[in-house]
């Protein structure tokens, strides 16, 4: 397992803990992790939706912090 931050053997750079954590954030929410709707244009606006709560919920633990 490698330190966030640090460049991965494979060559696909620091970031990649950036994106591993983000879909673990958007496979948090059931509906997305499961994926129930048969209509690509649904699942995309819960993808949306679902990007649009975890911003919020970073915003506020930001405002708390100050």
């Amino acid at each position: 397992m490698h330190r966030s931050g640090s460049p991965h053997g494979s060559g696909l750079g620091i970031f990649r803990y950036v994106v591993e954590r983000t879909l673990a954030w958007l496979h948090g929410f059931r509906r997305l992790r499961i994926r129930w709707e048969r209509r690509d244009d649904i699942h995309e606006a819960l993808l949306g939706l679902t990007t649009c709560l975890i911003t919020h919920r970073h915003v506020q633990r930001l405002c708390e912090d100050l």
